[in-house]
C-alpha cells in the first residue's frame, strides 16, 4: 500500500508537469502573437489556440491534472500580481469625477443581462460572465469570478470571446461615432472609459481620439477595474448564501464552510494593491510585475480554452451573443445618457 502511495505521487506530479507545459508552451506563442496584434492582446489569442489544440489535438488524461491547476491556481496568481500595478489612492483621486457614471453603467450591465438573458433563455452563470465582463473589465474581470461561481469551461470560453468581440467593434467604431457627436476630449474620454471593457482597446480607442481623451478613459478604466473586488465579494457571500441553503436541505450543513467558498486570492489582491500605494515598489521591476501579471493571465486563460468544450458552446452560441450585444449597446447608451443629464458631454 505504502509502495502505491509513493509510486502514485511521481506519477501525479508529472501529470501536472505535463498539462502545465502544455499550457505555459502555447501562452509564450499566444504572447508574441498579442504583441503582433495588441488589439486582440495575448490573453484572447491564447484562450483562442487553447480551444482549437484542446478540440483538435484533445490532449489525453496526463495532460489534465497541470491544465485543471493553470485555469485555477495560476488564474488566482495572475488576479494577484494585477494588484501590484494598481494603485488605489491615484484611482480614487482621479476616478471620483467619472463614478456616478461608472456605477450607473455598472448598474445597467447587471440589470440588462439579468433581463435579457431570461429572455433568451442563457443560463445564470453565462449571465453573470457576460454581465461583469461588460460592467467592469471584460477577461479580467470574468477571470477573476471564475473562481467564485466556477462556470463551466466552456461558458468561460464563451463569455470572454463575446467580449472581445465587442471590444473590437468599439475600437474601430467609438471614435467615428465620438467625432460624429462632436464629443469633447473629457466626454470621448469618459464615454470609452465606462463603455468599453478591456484596458488594451479603451486605451486603443481614447488615444485614437487623442491624447487628453486617452489619458481620461485610462483612468476611468482604472476606477472600474477596482470595482471588481466588492462584486467578487458580494458574488461570494451570494455564493456561500446558496451553498449553506443546499447542505441545510440535504442535511449536510456541518459540512459547509465559507472558507473554503471565500474568494482568498481577492484579499490578496488588496495587498497587492496596497503595497503599490505605499510605494513600496521599486520603479525598476514594476514593468517586470506587470509582464508577469500578463503572461500568468495568458497561460490561465489558454488552461481553459484547452479545457473548452466547442459542442457546448456551439449550442449556446447565437442567444449568447445576441446576450452580449444587448449588454454592450445598454452600456454605451447610458453613459451618453448620464452624461448629459449631469452636463459632462
Amino acid at each position: 500500500m505504502n509502495a502505491h502511495v509513493i509510486h502514485a505521487q511521481p506519477m501525479q506530479q508529472r501529470s501536472l508537469v505535463s498539462g502545465l507545459a502544455l499550457a505555459v508552451g502555447i501562452a509564450l506563442v499566444a504572447l508574441w502573437l498579442g504583441h503582433l496584434l495588441p488589439l486582440v492582446g495575448g490573453p484572447v489569442i491564447g484562450i483562442v489556440l487553447g480551444i482549437i489544440v484542446g478540440n483538435l489535438a484533445s490532449p489525453g488524461e496526463r495532460f489534465r491534472p497541470g491544465i485543471a491547476f493553470a485555469g485555477k491556481y495560476v488564474l488566482q496568481w495572475s488576479i494577484i500580481a494585477l494588484g501590484f500595478g494598481l494603485s488605489l489612492s491615484q484611482v480614487a483621486r482621479t476616478g471620483l469625477q467619472s463614478l456616478s457614471v461608472t456605477v450607473v453603467t455598472m448598474t445597467v450591465a447587471f440589470l440588462s443581462a439579468w433581463l435579457l438573458g431570461r429572455w433568451l433563455g442563457v443560463h445564470d452563470k453565462l449571465k453573470i460572465l457576460i454581465g461583469v465582463g461588460t460592467a467592469i473589465c471584460g477577461g479580467s474581470a470574468i477571470a477573476a469570478i471564475t473562481p467564485i461561481i466556477r462556470p463551466e469551461d466552456h461558458d468561460t470560453a464563451f463569455a470572454i470571446s463575446t467580449i472581445f468581440l465587442f471590444n473590437l467593434v468599439a475600437v474601430l467604431l467609438f471614435p467615428l461615432l465620438g467625432h460624429l457627436m462632436h464629443l469633447s476630449d473629457l466626454g470621448f474620454g469618459l464615454w470609452a472609459g465606462t463603455a468599453i471593457n478591456d484596458t488594451s482597446s479603451v486605451v486603443a480607442a481614447g488615444y485614437s481620439y487623442s491624447k487628453t481623451a486617452g489619458d481620461f478613459a485610462t483612468i476611468v478604466k482604472l476606477t472600474r477595474a477596482t470595482l471588481i473586488v466588492p462584486v467578487c465579494l458580494v458574488l461570494a457571500f451570494v455564493v456561500a448564501a446558496r451553498e449553506k441553503r443546499k447542505a441545510a436541505k440535504d442535511g449536510s450543513a456541518g459540512n459547509f464552510s465559507l472558507a473554503k467558498i471565500f474568494p482568498w486570492f481577492i484579499l490578496w489582491f488588496l495587498a497587492a494593491s496596497a503595497v503599490r500605494t505605499a510605494s513600496l515598489i521599486p520603479l525598476a521591476i514594476q514593468p517586470s510585475i506587470h509582464f508577469a501579471a500578463e503572461f500568468l493571465i495568458i497561460v490561465a486563460l489558454t488552461a481553459i480554452g484547452l479545457s473548452a468544450n466547442l459542442r457546448r458552446m456551439a449550442a449556446s452560441g447565437v442567444r449568447s451573443i445576441l446576450l452580449g450585444l444587448g449588454v454592450w449597446v445598454a452600456v454605451a447608451v447610458s453613459s451618453l445618457l448620464v452624461q448629459r443629464m449631469i452636463g459632462q458631454l
